[in-house]
């Protein structure tokens, strides 16, 4: 056998690998949404963090309650857990799970508003989506809030950016 075609078995033998490790696809390949009924239900709690980047003028203005469209953190917050509950209806597969608790955090620097969204739930899937959810929403409604002071001359958003988004916690633990 020549060096490629080992390489090409080789691939072929990863990625079946990976297929059958795939939960959201039936054997033929198609979509489906993950069968847990039968698992147990299980405290869990997942947290997520994501920041906006933006002038300091505008931070500062959030800060002191002086962004035209009102108060952006106390609306922020509403935006992250509406997009918490509502999570089953944007991401495809996801399952409806009762949401126990919801926490946002702010953090304001000077250049930047990181927000800290955690997720609890007793059910038989994660969270994790959830909290995601709920972190690029309300970074989402912050940066629709402070557009006006964020944007150039030229109507565009050369300083405003969110970065790292990502989940900072899982746990579960069996009731």
């Amino acid at each position: 056998m020549t060096e490629s075609a080992e390489e090409t078995d080789r691939d072929t033998d990863e990625s079946e690998s990976v297929t059958e490790k795939l939960t959201h696809t039936t054997a033929g390949g198609e979509a489906a949404m993950v069968d847990v009924g039968d698992k147990p239900d299980t405290a869990r709690r997942a947290v997520a963090r994501g920041t906006i980047r933006l002038r300091g003028s505008t931070v500062e203005a959030v800060r002191a309650d002086e962004i035209g469209k009102g108060d952006v953190l106390a609306t922020a917050r509403i935006g992250a857990i509406q997009a918490v509950k509502h999570t089953w209806e944007t991401i495809p597969l996801c399952h409806q799970i009762p949401i126990t608790n919801v926490g946002t955090d702010f953090d304001l620097d000077d250049e930047t508003i990181t927000l800290e969204v955690s997720v609890e739930t007793t059910g038989k899937t994660g969270c994790e989506m959830e909290a995601l959810e709920g972190v690029t929403t309300g970074l989402n409604t912050i940066w629709d809030m402070t557009k006006a002071a964020e944007k150039d001359e030229d109507g565009q958003y050369p300083e405003t950016a969110i970065e790292d988004v990502r989940v900072v916690e899982k746990r579960k633990q069996k009731l």
